[in-house]
C-alpha cells in the first residue's frame, strides 16, 4: 500500500492524495489553489486544463503519469463542496476512466459549477448519501464510506476506504461540532467502530493544528451574529454582510435574523447563488424561499438602486469576504454600484481571512476603501470550520490509527500536526509521516 501526496502538502489548497493498493489507485479530492485565480474575474472563463495548469491552480497529477499510475485510477472520491477540494474536478477528472463520487450536495455543487462555466466531463458523477456506502470494483473490491462530519458546508464527509490491508481514513476537512445549527453532529459511533476494526492510516487536516484550542461550535457564530444584529443595529442603518458562499448554515442564520429585523433579505453575487442553487436542488435550503437571489448585472443594479433609497428595509448578503477583486463588496467599496455607502451603514464580515498572502493584501485594501465611507465595520464575526490542535488530538484518540499523515497546509502546519502525534506516542518517520507534494509513503 502506498500513499502519494499530490497537492495540499506544501500549501493551503490544491488538495489531492492518491492511495495505491496493488494494481488500483483511488484519488481523494481534486481541488483548486485559490490564490492562483484570485483577481481572475468570474466572468473570465478558463475552460481548459492547460489554462488552469499555467496559472498554477491545479494539483500536479501529471505525477501519476510519470509513475505509470494514471491508467490504474478507479475512482475520484470528493470529501466536500469547497473549491480547494472539488474545484479541480472539471479539469482533472477527464484524464481518468473513473467515477467521481461524493455526497449529494458535493456532487450537486460540482454540477452547478460546470453548468455555470459551460463544462462537461465524461466521468460518471455518483452521489452517495451521508453515512452511505459505495462499492468500488478494480482488481480488488473496496467498500467506501462517506461518514458524516461537521465543517463549514453541507454534507462534509470523512472518507473511509476498506482495503485488505486495513482502513484508510481521509479527514479533509473537519471540525468536531456537537451542536451544529444545520445537519447532524459527527458520526462518532461509526468512527469508533472503524477504530475497533483497525485504521491503517489517518490522512488529516492540519490547517489549524498550530492553534492551541478546540474550534467552537457553529452555535457560537450564531450568538456572535445575534449580538451584532440586535445589540448594535441602528434602526435606519444600511446593513451589508458577507460570508463564505458555501456556508449554508451561516446563510440560514443570517436570513432568520434578517426576518426578525423585518428586513427583506437579498443575496447578491455569482458564487453565492451557485452554492444556494445546489442546496435548493437537493432540498436542503428551505429558508431560501424568504430570500431574493440576484446574479446578473441588471438584477444587481436594480435591487441595489432600490436598497439605496430604502436601506432600513433591506439586509444585503454579498460576496467579497476575502476582498476578492470584482466581488460585490469590492465594487461597493469602489463606488461602482448603485448602493452608496455612508457613515451610518454597517458592514459585517462573518468570516475570517484565509491565511494566504494575497487574501491578506486584498482584505486590507478592501477595508481601507470601506473606511473612506466611515462605515461601521464588524470583522471576524465567525467561528472556523477547521479543527484546532485539541480537535486533532480527539480525532486521533477516537480513530486510533496505526499511522498519522498530516495534510492540508504548508510545512509549519504539518509539523504542528506531527508534533502533536509525537506527543501522543507516535514516532516521526515510523508511524507519523511528514509528506510534501510529489512524495510517496509505503506502508
Amino acid at each position: 500500500m502506498k500513499i502519494h501526496a499530490i497537492g495540499g502538502y506544501n500549501e493551503v489548497g490544491k488538495n489531492m492524495t492518491a492511495l495505491e493498493v496493488d494494481q488500483d489507485v483511488i484519488l481523494f479530492d481534486a481541488g483548486l489553489f485559490l490564490p492562483a485565480i484570485v483577481g481572475v474575474s468570474e466572468r473570465e472563463k478558463i475552460p481548459t486544463e492547460k489554462g488552469m495548469r499555467a496559472l498554477g491552480a491545479l494539483p500536479d497529477d501529471v505525477y501519476l503519469d510519470n509513475k505509470g499510475l494514471r491508467e490504474k485510477v478507479r475512482a475520484i472520491l470528493v470529501s466536500h463542496a469547497h473549491l480547494d477540494h472539488v474545484g479541480g474536478i472539471p479539469y482533472n477528472a477527464p484524464r481518468y476512466n473513473a467515477d467521481v463520487v461524493g455526497t449529494p450536495y458535493t456532487m450537486e455543487v460540482l454540477k452547478v459549477l460546470m453548468e455555470d462555466a459551460g463544462q462537461r466531463i465524461k466521468n460518471k458523477i455518483v452521489p452517495v448519501p451521508v453515512n452511505g456506502t459505495y462499492m468500488l470494483k478494480g482488481n480488488n473490491q473496496y467498500k467506501i464510506e462517506f461518514i458524516n462530519m461537521t465543517h463549514s458546508t453541507l454534507q462534509c464527509a470523512i472518507i473511509a476506504v476498506h482495503t485488505s490491508k486495513g482502513i484508510i481514513l481521509y479527514a479533509n476537512d473537519y471540525k468536531l461540532d456537537n451542536s451544529p445549527v444545520f445537519g447532524d453532529k459527527p458520526n462518532y459511533g461509526r468512527l469508533k467502530e472503524l477504530a475497533h476494526i483497525g485504521v491503517k492510516a489517518l490522512i488529516v487536516d492540519c490547517l489549524y493544528a498550530p492553534d492551541d484550542r478546540k474550534t467552537p461550535s457553529e452555535n457560537i457564530a450564531k450568538e456572535l451574529l445575534e449580538d451584532v444584529f440586535f445589540s448594535t443595529t441602528h434602526q435606519n442603518a444600511g446593513m451589508v454582510i458577507t460570508t463564505f458562499s458555501s456556508h449554508i448554515a451561516r446563510l440560514k442564520t443570517i436570513t432568520e435574523f434578517g426576518k426578525r429585523l423585518n428586513r427583506e433579505v437579498v443575496f447578491v453575487g455569482r458564487s453565492l447563488i451557485k452554492y444556494c442553487l445546489a442546496a435548493q436542488r437537493i432540498g436542503k435550503a428551505p429558508f431560501l424561499s424568504d430570500v431574493k437571489l440576484c446574479t446578473y448585472r441588471k438584477q444587481v443594479d436594480k435591487i441595489l438602486s432600490i436598497v439605496n433609497k430604502n436601506r432600513n428595509r433591506y439586509l444585503v448578503v454579498c460576496t467579497g469576504h476575502q476582498g476578492e477583486p470584482g466581488s460585490i463588496l469590492d465594487r461597493l467599496a469602489k463606488g461602482q454600484l448603485p448602493l452608496r455607502l455612508n457613515s451610518e451603514d454597517q458592514v459585517i464580515f462573518s468570516s475570517k481571512t484565509i491565511p494566504a498572502p494575497i487574501n491578506e493584501v486584498n482584505k486590507e485594501q478592501l477595508e481601507r476603501r470601506l473606511k473612506k465611507f466611515h462605515v461601521r465595520i464588524f470583522d471576524n464575526v465567525h467561528v472556523s470550520g477547521h479543527g484546532g490542535r485539541e480537535d486533532l488530538r480527539d480525532l486521533i484518540q477516537l480513530t486510533k490509527p496505526e499511522h498519522v499523515v498530516p495534510s492540508h497546509g504548508d510545512l509549519k502546519k504539518l509539523l504542528a500536526g506531527a508534533n502533536l502525534a509525537i506527543e501522543m506516542g507516535y514516532k516521526l518517520n515510523k508511524n507519523v509521516h511528514i509528506m510534501q507534494n510529489g512524495g510517496v509513503l509505503e506502508l
